[in-house]
């Protein structure tokens, strides 16, 4: 690596792609050039890797497959753009490590429409947390991405089939010794694991909700107070508050099941 070079970082490498900018690209020069801009950068490519690794993947697949990505963004990056290279190399390298993942790192059957949806997710994601300040809910990405809510929470828990342990891996005890296997941790079947199948999809759809409607539902299925203990606190009949809870109940199950909200006589 040239003097020039040694005190230059991926952080600031746009006077090499200016400099790469002015040579002949079937010259010596330009080859050289470039393979300096590579060793430069290669520290970013390792970075990326290592933000994915612990993943159920090897990381020396990780680290070429994010290298290779690196030498695309070298590549294709034009900086009469005027944009930072690290702005435009960290999407491409990420991006190939996510298709590298999504193509090869399934341990579990996943519908490929479910796996092409995730990698839209995470995208959107990202996007809409750096323009919102703040994670993004279901209802937001399914808007976002104009997919049902009920696809995003499936694609959400699609995300888990990543990585997975035989039956017959040893656990370990709490002094990290192996005592038994997983399957032997096993318990019995959880009668509520539907309850949290159905919370995974409702839980963004109560955060849409205005405060007084959330505050109704806390009161009856929190609280457990009956409908004439609600009515009293709100100073309207047990009629009224039945009819409010079957409305809100109604347009919940509508959005979660992406069914016509049916009217409430």
């Amino acid at each position: 690596m040239s003097e020039t070079t040694d005190a230059i970082t991926y952080e600031h490498a746009e006077p090499l792609f200016a400099r790469l900018s002015l040579t002949d690209p079937a010259s010596p020069e330009h080859d050289v050039l470039r393979e300096e801009i590579i060793e430069v950068c290669l520290p970013l490519a390792e970075h990326i890797a290592r933000k994915y690794a612990g993943r159920g993947e090897n990381f020396d697949d990780l680290l070429q497959t994010a290298r290779m990505g690196l030498v695309m963004a070298v590549d294709r990056y034009d900086v009469t753009t005027g944009s930072p290279f690290l702005g435009f190399a960290v999407p491409t390298i990420m991006g190939e490590v996510r298709r590298h993942f999504r193509d090869h790192i399934w341990p579990l059957h996943v519908p490929r429409r479910e796996k092409e949806l995730q990698g839209k997710v995470r995208a959107a994601t990202e996007e809409m947390s750096r323009r919102l300040q703040r994670s993004p809910t279901a209802h937001e990405l399914a808007t976002e991405l104009d997919v049902p809510v009920t696809d995003i929470a499936r694609t959400l828990v699609a995300a888990n089939a990543f990585q997975t342990r035989s039956l017959d891996t040893p656990a370990r005890d709490n002094d990290g010794e192996p005592s038994m296997t997983v399957a032997d941790t096993f318990g019995a079947e959880d009668p509520s694991y539907r309850l949290t199948e159905d919370t995974v999809t409702v839980a963004p759809l109560l955060a849409q909700l205005s405060p007084a409607d959330r505050q109704l539902l806390v009161w009856r299925f929190y609280d457990t107070l009956s409908q004439g203990e609600i009515a009293e606190r709100l100073g309207v009949s047990q009629m009224s508050v039945s009819r409010k809870l079957t409305k809100l109940l109604g347009g919940l199950r509508a959005e979660a099941m992406d069914e016509p909200l049916q009217p409430v006589a």
